[in-house]
């Protein structure tokens, strides 16, 4: 039994990966940019003016150093793959970003292109690190297809290819480490993997063991510059949304909510009567698609277009993913029930040109303080608005002192946070805010939900009521 299973296993793992090469690396591309940087300016010596060396440091540099005051050509080296016969590549956009000119290499073969050809910008999307080129060749192109990185399973094979340290050609072996990692962006939904990926390696791909492309080769985890066996590629699955986009639009156009958001805690859906930590706690509603659809700040989102919410990282993702001027069904927990909410989306890439903050008016409040829950509250005064530098149009108390022993303080409240809401409940005064922590004790709640604002940022803090 043991030995069948030792020649099953033989059996699976593929005797050499030379047949996937030669099938793929046609459409493999070396990628060279060139930028012109600017000479130097200024002073270039350091020789005091007056110097008796004066004479002799001007001379060297009037036959030398004139060089160093002109423009010169910087070079980088980078990877990308042809994914139609007509051209298109693509590529990471660190690699060719802020690239005077782009020269395409093409792996040596019958059909291949001989010579380098010259590639022009179709678009970026900087969010994702990807960029579509674009050549004009003489014949039609070799290239690959794109699979599907939601299939691709932790200790699949897989196999990177492109032109590490500026080598050329190269091909590594690995397995699927990790998937979904998320290393800095909003939109992130890296695959990691051991197979070698080096500097050059960048805008590569990384393929599956029927030769689809389900990553794009963007970074590497090392201590020195090389490659310790941690590497990310892009999903396949995010970089096709996006390549689509950049061939159609020349840009990418997201669908926005609308939302300021935050995940659900434990401590956050008891405070709220969910029955389970899940979906996205919207902490304000500016002026935008979710506001004109009638969400409201310590609304839960538990569904949208038709598919659950998980957490905040899960919903950025689905909306940016859902096509613009779309409307969709958003399904809300408000109050302790459920509410379908129709929401038609605008663009993120306009809401973010056109941000903008604004205000109202709001009359004097008069000071009091009171310690309640490890805090110490007050009501806002004109000096403590300006001090904050709270929009107008914003009421609450304002934290004055936190207990370092409290709850409040190991939950990241500090003096000078403005609590706008407790219970899902707009604050006016201590007397409001003691209100609450009674109502929710007497409806049996272990903690009492806060929403606060620093610098103008919106989130919830569920505080224990035992304190």
């Amino acid at each position: 039994m043991m030995v069948l299973a030792q020649v099953a296993m033989a059996q699976a793992r593929p005797e050499s990966l030379a047949p996937l090469a030669d099938q793929v690396s046609p459409a493999v591309v070396n990628i060279t940019t060139t930028t012109v940087v600017e000479g130097r300016t200024g002073p270039q010596g350091i020789v005091p003016e007056g110097s008796p060396f004066e004479d002799f440091f001007r001379e060297f540099q009037d036959r030398n150093g004139q060089q160093g005051n002109r423009p010169r050509r910087s070079s980088a080296l980078g990877s990308g793959f042809v994914i139609s016969e007509d051209g298109y590549i693509v590529t990471n956009n660190h690699v060719i970003e802020e690239a005077d000119e782009i020269e395409i290499e093409f792996f040596p073969g019958e059909g291949q292109p001989a010579e380098l050809l010259p590639a022009k910008v179709v678009g970026t999307d900087p969010n994702t690190d990807i960029a579509l080129l674009k050549v004009e060749a003489p014949m039609p192109l070799s290239f690959v297809k794109f699979g599907d990185s939601d299939l691709a399973r932790v200790g699949d094979w897989v196999v990177a290819m492109g032109n590490p340290l500026g080598q050329g050609f190269s091909v590594s072996a690995g397995i699927v480490s990790a998937r979904n990692r998320e290393l800095s962006g909003s939109y992130d939904d890296y695959i990691q993997t051991d197979a070698a990926i080096n500097r050059g390696n960048s805008g590569g791909p990384l393929f599956n063991m029927d030769g689809e492309v389900i990553g794009v080769n963007t970074a590497i985890l090392s201590p020195n510059g090389g490659s310790i066996g941690i590497g990310f590629s892009m999903a396949s699955n995010v970089v096709t949304k996006v390549v689509d986009q950049l061939r159609e639009f020349g840009e990418t156009r997201r669908g926005w909510l609308g939302v300021r958001i935050q995940n659900v805690t434990d401590d956050v859906a008891e405070a709220m009567g969910l029955e389970t930590a899940a979906g996205a706690l919207v902490t304000d509603v500016p002026d935008g698609p979710a506001k004109d659809a009638g969400l409201l700040a310590g609304d839960v989102i538990l569904s949208f277009d038709g598919a659950e919410v998980e957490d905040t990282r899960g919903l950025v993702r689905q909306v940016g993913n859902t096509e613009v001027g779309k409307a969709v069904r958003v399904v809300v927990y408000r109050e302790g029930k459920t509410e379908t909410l129709r929401v038609t989306l605008g663009r993120r890439e306009d809401a973010q040109r056109e941000a903008g903050d604004t205000g109202g008016e709001e009359a004097t409040p008069e000071v009091q303080e009171q310690e309640l829950l490890g805090l110490t509250v007050s009501r806002l005064s004109d000096e403590q608005r300006e001090e904050l530098n709270v929009p107008n149009g914003t009421d609450g108390l304002v934290i004055t002192n936190v207990d370092e022993a409290s709850e409040a303080f190991e939950k990241g409240l500090r003096a000078g946070d403005i609590i706008t809401e407790a219970g899902q409940q707009k604050l006016t005064s201590i007397r409001e805010l003691e209100t609450r922590i009674d109502e929710a004790r007497e409806a049996g709640r272990k903690s009492l939900l806060l929403l606060v604002r620093r610098a103008g940022e919106p989130r919830f803090v569920a505080l224990n009521l035992a304190e």
